[in-house]
């Protein structure tokens, strides 16, 4: 059906720009450190939360700001001394997803080598690192003395926010009551919101209906973010 074509066209990646960013007071500090760099007190910024609560978003900001290199923590596999030395030669700064992932030693001897270039290093993690289980106790006290900030996922009123930005982004009205619908009932994530605002515009468009209610209860049912 060409609705169902319509409706299964994969989303275009996230942009992350600073501007698509919704401040609420559940990432306002962190936000706030993301800003203050290069005036940290330390080498590193630990970034905590759960799984879609805009950690990344913060993380590429940063990145854009600082002119940081990204990678993963399962990067550093396999990295000698001689590698990670010349990584922190190139990059002066660089963020670091799923940091908890990193092979301590490796993890430690950047923290070192960016210490004394005066780098900065992002580590965004699940948990801060005071969780970690750390067995190699340099690195712990290394990482538990930098300073670690927590982003909470979204609250109904920041929920909200993302999703009238994403409809407005498109262009979109929605009816009344539609979105507190969306948000008594979907995935509470920034991703999530954008999911469901890219499948109200595909159904919207393909069906020739409007974004009320029903299309509402139609379009969570299909991607299985009712609960």
């Amino acid at each position: 059906m060409a609705n169902q074509l319509t409706f299964d066209l994969a989303l275009p990646p996230p942009t992350y720009a600073r501007e698509d960013f919704v401040v609420a007071d559940g990432n306002r500090e962190a936000l706030a450190w993301i800003d203050r760099w290069p005036d940290w007190p330390a080498p590193a910024l630990s970034l905590s939360g759960p799984t879609g609560c805009g950690k990344t978003h913060l993380g590429r900001i940063w990145a854009v700001q600082s002119g940081a290199v990204a990678m993963e923590g399962t990067d550093l596999d396999g990295k000698s001394v001689a590698d990670l030395t010349e990584l922190a030669a190139a990059s002066p700064a660089i963020v670091i997803e799923e940091a908890q992932r990193a092979p301590e030693r490796a993890l430690f001897h950047l923290y070192n080598l960016m210490r004394e270039r005066r780098g900065s290093l992002l580590l965004i993690s699940p948990e801060p690192p005071a969780r970690w289980a750390i067995a190699l106790p340099d690195l712990a006290s290394r990482l538990r003395a930098a300073p670690a900030v927590a982003v909470a996922p979204p609250d109904d009123d920041l929920l909200g926010s993302i999703i009238l930005k994403q409809l407005a982004d498109r262009q979109l009205h929605a009816g009344a009551g539609v979105v507190q619908y969306l948000v008594s009932r979907m995935e509470r994530s920034a991703e999530a919101a954008r999911r469901v605002v890219a499948a109200l515009d595909r159904r919207a468009l393909a069906e020739r209906r409007e974004i009320d209610r029903r299309l509402a209860i139609d379009v969570l049912a299909e991607i299985g973010g009712a609960s």
